[in-house]
C-alpha cells in the first residue's frame, strides 16, 4: 500500500480570446469568440485503500487547457478537469501555499489546482467610437503548485502492539479481512480495515485497523518507522495487543506507548482496551498471573486465542457496548 506522495499539480491554462471579422467588403462586423476555461485539477476520495499505487511513478498532473476561441463568436472548449482519486481520510499539504485539503467522506471533491479563465473575444470591446477592435483578450494563467499527499486511516478502532502481537490474526477472526499472517516479525508491512457488523443489519458497522507493529524507536525511522504511527491519529479506539508469549509484558506495553507519546502527545489520550492473545500457549495458572500483571497497567484486558476462539465473543460484546 502507497500512502505517501509527493507531486506536482498544474490546471489547464485558459484559451485565447478571438480576432476576428465578419467576411465581406467593407464588413465592420466583429465576430471574435471567447477562449475556454481551463481545466482545475481535483482529488476525490474512494473507499479503495490501495489506489494511491497507481500513482507510484506519476510525479506530474495536468489538467486540459482551454481553446482558444472561434469566428462567428465561437467560444473555445473548455478544458477537461483532471481528478485524482485518493484513499478516503487523505490530506493534501499544499507545499506552495502551507494550506492543508483533506478528504474524509467517500465522494468527497475538492479543488488541488483551479484553471485559468478564457480571454474575451475581439467582440467583447466594440464600443461607439470603437466598432471594429483588432485585439483581444489572452487567456489567464493557470494554478500550478507542490503537494505532499498523506494518508491517515480513518478507523474506529485499531489494533496496536509490538511484531507478532497477533493484531492481524484478530482482525481476520474479528472481520472478513484477509491480512496476511505468519509466524516471524512485521508480517504486516501495510494497514489492513476490516468490517465488525455488531448487528444482524450491515448498514451498522465498525471499522477495525490492524496497524503494522511497532518497535523501540520506531517514532525516529527504526523498523518499519513512523510510516504508520500517523494512522493511529484518526482511530477513535485503541486494541493494545500483548502476545501470551511475551517474556517483559510490562516493558512490551511500555515501548509502544513510548512510541505513541514521542510521536505525538495526544495519542496518549486515547481509550484503550489490552487484549491478552495467543493464550492456548500457556496454562491457566499463568494465564490468571498474567490477567493481574496486565490490570496494574489497565483495568480493561480481555483474553483471547484465535486458534481456540476464546475470548472472541468477549472482544465482539465489548466492541459493541463500548465503540459501536
Amino acid at each position: 500500500m502507497v500512502d505517501e506522495l509527493r507531486i506536482k499539480v498544474r490546471a489547464g491554462r485558459g484559451g485565447d480570446g478571438r480576432v476576428a471579422f465578419a467576411k465581406g467588403r467593407g464588413s465592420k462586423g466583429v465576430t471574435g469568440g471567447d477562449g475556454g476555461n481551463g481545466g482545475s485539477v481535483y482529488m476525490e476520495a474512494v473507499s479503495d485503500l490501495s489506489v494511491l499505487r497507481n500513482y507510484r511513478f506519476k510525479k506530474a498532473f495536468e489538467a486540459e487547457n482551454g481553446g482558444d476561441g472561434g469566428t462567428k463568436k465561437l467560444k473555445g472548449k473548455n478544458g477537461e478537469d483532471l481528478i485524482i482519486k485518493v484513499p478516503v481520510g487523505t490530506i493534501a499539504h499544499n507545499l506552495d501555499t502551507k494550506e492543508d485539503i483533506e478528504v474524509l467522506e467517500v465522494g468527497e471533491k475538492v479543488r488541488l489546482a483551479k484553471g485559468g479563465k478564457g480571454g474575451r473575444g475581439n467582440w467583447h470591446f466594440r464600443t461607439a467610437e470603437r466598432q471594429a477592435p483588432d485585439f483581444a483578450e489572452k487567456g489567464r494563467s493557470e494554478e500550478e503548485f507542490e503537494y505532499y499527499i498523506e494518508l491517515r486511516l480513518i478507523a474506529d478502532a485499531g489494533f496496536i502492539g509490538l511484531p507478532s502481537a497477533g493484531k492481524s490474526s484478530l482482525l481476520n477472526a474479528l472481520t472478513e479481512a484477509t491480512a496476511k499472517v505468519a509466524s516471524y516479525h512485521f508480517t504486516t508491512l501495510e494497514a489492513n480495515l476490516g468490517v465488525f457488523y455488531p448487528t444482524n443489519s450491515k448498514a451498522v458497522q465498525t471499522i477495525l485497523a490492524d496497524i503494522p507493529g511497532l518497535i523501540e524507536g520506531a517514532h525516529k525511522g527504526k523498523g518499519l518507522g513512523d510510516k504508520f504511527l500517523r494512522h493511529i491519529k484518526r482511530t477513535r479506539y485503541l486494541f493494545h495487543c500483548i502476545s501470551a508469549e511475551s517474556e517483559n509484558m510490562k516493558k512490551d506495553y511500555k515501548t509502544i506507548w513510548d512510541e505513541l507519546k514521542s510521536f505525538d502527545k495526544e495519542l496518549s489520550q486515547k481509550n484503550e482496551c489490552i487484549i491478552l492473545t495467543k493464550i492456548d500457549l500457556i496454562s491457566d495458572k499463568e494465564k490468571e498471573k498474567r490477567i493481574k500483571e496486565l490490570k496494574k497497567l489497565n483495568p480493561n484486558v480481555i483474553c483471547t486465542s484465535v486458534e481456540t476462539e476464546d475470548g472472541l465473543e468477549e472482544i465482539q460484546k465489548f466492541i459493541k457496548e463500548t465503540i459501536s
